[in-house]
């Protein structure tokens, strides 16, 4: 098992090394400076940094923020100091990271990158908090968060709120940290359980628990004798989220976590397990603090089981660590911790020695806190200042909405008083006039009976009128009546219709699913044959060939006769075994390209090199005219897959003496490569079932010229990467005899 990793590694660091040298070649071939030139100038530190090559990542980030000054475009130069910010940030080296987060910040305003300027607020916040100044990483995220409340990114603004919790934390004031993780938890929740943000807040909640007081539980509604309980229920579910996502910085830090809550309740087993599982995971990261902490965790435990051998071991390179990166609370505990193990030792003269150190450790802790007392007084002043502006701002933000609210009742009411105050002016109208109408009455009284007669004819003319009124609002509702029940009817018939078609369009859908799975299943059966039989034959020969080598009776020719057809057999069980595997895998989503510009002259003579043995055999001679500096978008793996199964396909059906020719056409936005021969070609019928679209059967293998065998999975392979790759592949007779292949790819 140790030499696979090992093995793996070493082709991994060969990746690495063989895409950089790639990427330098095409920069040193690039003499242009524009927008391309510092693009290659972006893919080289990348690939510095991925290397951890921090030198020669500094060389070329500064090559291509200044190329991207001369030329004015800031989007470039911003985000290489972003980049250059989070590798220092991952370096602990706080200094450089803050200059070039900074910089970067003031590029991303100046651009109206709005996304990129609150993010690396974000990352500041974050860095605040590990130097720590408490002050300053409030009021960077609170600027983060008035950018992406701007821009409605709730994602973001969790990650605020988790900055802030843990500043909280770190003061002791955990009641209120809890507050803002489930405000956090609540957000994150919202993209699904099994994601980073979730995993991470569960850790801290899980953490605030175990770390909080009897007084700091009772504010959260906690009894003392729960919080081992939370604590543990919280660290396995971020355990748990974790390790769905595969997350190795969370999965150590809530190991070791769980280590002390273990060793913290007598659970030495467990505690032991957990630590060392930490101190695996932490080794592969680059946070050398959570490494050295984790060492010191674990030495620490070692020192109180009796067993010194794997505790000085572990206390020493804890020690080494924290002195050479300043890490002066590691280095007071592991001081102190290896004195204690070399006094239970009676090794008196080392554990004094230790113990000495522990000492001048501790002083100058003492001493860097002394001249930094008032400065820590005035952080947590300007904090508690910060804090008591950023929630006077909500608190103003929804006090400005009540007072609006309460502008617009006052308003309300005083409508409803002017409206009282006009009602009671008509009345006193209306009294005045009844009583002149009194008066008038009095005084002419003679009139009073044909005014009354007058009366008494206009209202029968109103009554006349009121019902001529009714009928008509009555023929109106009739007709506003029959106008719904015709739109109602008309809405009807317009879902049924679009029901019918939905159900026209999922017939259709379930048809030609139908078809792919009868398809998907004659392949099956196909491969299931070709296993069957083919990988019967050659293993029976190779027994066949083994017994014969036993018995130690065979003459040389004989010998040599069987082992070329031996080497036939298995040479073809090999490629049948890869095309399968290949197949399967991309049929069960194994396969996610990773597009990437290549070249495909330097690919493709790769693919010649491999298949130059197999050409010499029959004679045929292998063309390369693509050329030099022709690129494409594609995976490199997989297009070098295809490119070998069609050239392999041509050697074996080109008579002896035939050739091979690998063209590419520039078509603007993508690239033809055409992969032609001599041979014997393809019937009508194979043409006509290759192009179709939806080709998805393996047919029958077809003997070469020579009676090579084939699975005839190798065209299938082809289709199905080329269309994971978002090209098109297509087949043609050439005029002179022969095939043409033709395999269509982005730029």
């Amino acid at each position: 098992m140790l030499l696979f990793f090992y093995i793996n590694g070493f082709a991994q660091v060969n990746a690495s090394q063989k895409k950089l040298d790639s990427l330098l070649t095409v920069n040193q071939k690039n003499q242009r400076t524009d927008s391309t030139k510092i693009k290659i100038l972006t893919e080289v530190y990348r690939q510095y940094m991925k290397m951890r090559n921090v030198e020669k990542a500094e060389e070329y980030l500064d090559k291509t923020i200044q190329l991207s000054h001369d030329k004015n475009l800031k989007k470039f130069s911003a985000i290489a100091y972003y980049r250059r910010g989070m590798m220092y940030h991952g370096r602990s080296d706080y200094q450089k990271a803050e200059e070039n987060y900074l910089v970067a910040v003031t590029e991303f305003s100046s651009i109206g990158n709005l996304d990129m300027e609150a993010g690396t607020y974000l990352n500041l916040g974050a860095l605040y908090g590990s130097i720590p100044d408490y002050a300053k990483s409030l009021e960077v995220n609170q600027k983060a968060i008035a950018i992406y409340e701007k821009m409605g990114n709730e994602t973001d603004m969790a990650s605020c709120y988790t900055n802030i919790s843990t500043i909280y934390q770190r003061l002791g004031n955990q009641s209120q940290a809890l507050v803002y993780m489930k405000m956090a938890l609540k957000v994150f929740a919202k993209e699904g359980e099994n994601v980073r943000g979730v995993a991470v807040v569960y850790e801290l909640i899980g953490t605030n628990y175990f770390e909080a007081s009897d007084r700091e539980l009772m504010e959260m509604n906690v009894l003392p004798n729960q919080k081992v309980k939370l604590a543990l229920e919280y660290y396995n579910k971020s355990l748990k989220v974790a390790e769905s996502i595969d997350d190795k910085g969370i999965i150590a830090t809530v190991r070791r976590d769980l280590a002390d809550l273990y060793s913290s309740t007598g659970q030495k087993d467990a505690a032991l397990k957990s630590y060392q599982k930490s101190l695996e995971l932490s080794k592969i990261g680059d946070d050398k603090e959570a490494y050295a902490s984790t060492l010191y965790a674990l030495g620490n435990f070692y020192q109180k089981e009796n067993d010194f051998e794997n505790a000085i071991s572990l206390l020493g390179k804890s020690l080494k660590i924290a002195e050479e990166n300043r890490f002066l609370d590691i280095e007071k505990d592991a001081n102190l911790g290896l004195s204690t193990v070399y006094e239970k030792q009676k090794e008196y003269n080392k554990s004094l020695a230790y113990y000495r150190q522990y000492i001048a450790a501790r002083d100058k802790i003492f001493n860097e806190d002394k001249e930094k007392e008032i400065t820590r007084r005035q952080m947590q002043v300007d904090f508690n200042v910060k804090e008591r502006d950023y929630l006077l701002k909500q608190k103003l933000t929804e006090g400005e909405l009540k007072r609006q609210q309460q502008e617009l009742t006052l308003k309300k009411q005083q409508l409803a008083l002017s409206d009282k105050e006009k009602a009671l002016d008509l009345l006193t109208f209306q009294k005045a006039k009844a009583d002149l109408d009194i008066q008038r009455l009095a005084q002419e009284g003679k009139f009073a009976k044909a005014k009354y007669q007058a009366q008494l004819t206009a209202s029968v003319k109103d009554k006349q009128i009121s019902k001529q009124n009714q009928q008509i609002k009555f023929d109106e509702r009739i007709k506003i009546f029959l106008s719904i029940a015709s739109f109602l009817i008309l809405i009807i018939a317009v879902v049924i219709f679009l029901s019918q078609r939905k159900t026209t369009r999922l017939n259709k859908i379930i048809n030609n699913q139908k078809r792919e799975l009868e398809q998907l299943s004659k392949v099956k059966d196909r491969i299931f044959s070709v296993v069957s039989h083919d990988m019967r034959t050659p293993v029976n020969s190779l027994i066949s060939f083994m017994q014969l080598l036993e018995g130690g009776n065979i003459e040389q020719e004989k010998l040599n006769r069987y082992a070329a057809s031996l080497k036939n057999n298995l040479t073809y069980t090999s490629t049948m075994m890869e095309n399968l595997l290949n197949w399967a895998a991309s049929q069960m989503q194994g396969f996610n390209p990773y597009l990437e510009s290549l070249d495909i002259q330097y690919l493709t003579g790769e693919v010649i090199h491999s298949l130059q043995d197999s050409a010499d055999q029959k004679k045929i001679s292998i063309k390369n005219l693509i050329a030099i500096q022709t690129f494409c978008k594609a995976d490199e793996n997989m297009l070098s897959l295809v490119i070998r199964n069609l050239v392999s396909n041509a050697i074996k059906f080109t008579p002896g003496g035939g050739s091979v020719e690998i063209s590419s056409v520039d078509l603007g936005n993508q690239q033809e490569i055409r992969i032609s021969d001599t041979g014997v070609g393809l019937n009508p019928v194979q043409l006509s079932h290759f192009n179709k679209p939806g080709y998805l059967g393996a047919g029958v293998s077809t003997l070469g010229t020579n009676k090579e065998k084939g699975t005839g999975l190798g065209l299938l392979l082809c289709r199905t990467f080329v269309g994971l790759m978002d090209g098109n592949i297509s087949v043609s007779n050439n005029q002179t005899g022969g095939s043409c292949f033709i395999i269509t790819l982005k730029k």
